[in-house]
């Protein structure tokens, strides 16, 4: 697992892509009680200005699957189709690198890629994810806010709620609970269809945006 970083393995990145982080980290996830794992990573102006840039031409942004073994930067820049402007190249290899680590973790054979323009918060409501374990990573705009354990009240999620607010107010048992990730953090969560999850399942929503901002998340989930 992880090969791709010390042993050349079946998923290996190009070898001039260098992870910013110690890939390592990521097999916290897999903890038993463990259902999010952040990794702190330095901000990489080049990659959110390159997207500054561009949002307004990605639209809603883009979904792509692909092996592992095609996420080289030539097939991805193919595949892609990004626009052209300064730090495209470097996007491209986040993403090659994120691709082949995540797939190295999980044993996929397929990972499914999405890039996110948003204007609003397209999860206000705190939820659990009817997934694996998915990848996410915000590179412009607020990032992904989630509800620690000891501060919920797993209960509020099974009940019907006459608002929002009556939904929240009953879930989170103290503001201080709800954390959130920052820019170019990486965001491993663990959701329901994870083996022996089925009633856990890291508790997280989609941030509000502030009028006229935009948002560029990037999101992997693996396929089989």
């Amino acid at each position: 697992m992880l090969e791709s970083v010390s042993t050349g393995g079946q998923h290996r990145p190009p070898t001039h892509i260098m992870p910013d982080f110690n890939p390592m980290e990521l097999l916290s996830i897999f903890e038993n009680k463990r259902q999010i794992q952040v990794i702190e990573r330095p901000p990489n102006s080049e990659i959110s200005s390159y997207l500054q840039q561009v949002s307004a031409r990605l639209g809603n942004g883009f979904r792509h699957i692909l092996r592992p073994a095609d996420a080289h930067l030539e097939a991805l820049e193919k595949a892609l189709r990004l626009p052209e402007a300064s730090g495209k190249a470097a996007l491209l290899a986040e993403i090659s690198l994120l691709v082949n680590l995540y797939a190295d973790l999980l044993d996929c054979p397929q990972v499914a890629i999405r890039l996110e323009v948003l204007q609003h918060a397209m999860c206000p409501k705190f939820h659990i994810d009817r997934t694996g374990i998915r990848l996410l990573c915000t590179y412009v705009g607020p990032g992904t806010e989630w509800l620690e354990e000891h501060f919920c009240h797993r209960e509020a999620l099974t009940r019907t709620h006459a608002s929002l607010e009556a939904f929240h107010a009953d879930l989170i048992l103290h503001p201080q609970g709800v954390r959130q990730a920052a820019q170019h953090a990486l965001v491993l969560l663990k959701g329901s269809r994870w083996q022996g999850n089925g009633h856990a399942g890291v508790i997280h929503r989609s941030p509000e945006i502030a009028p006229g901002s935009t948002r560029v998340i990037l999101a992997l989930d693996a396929m089989w």
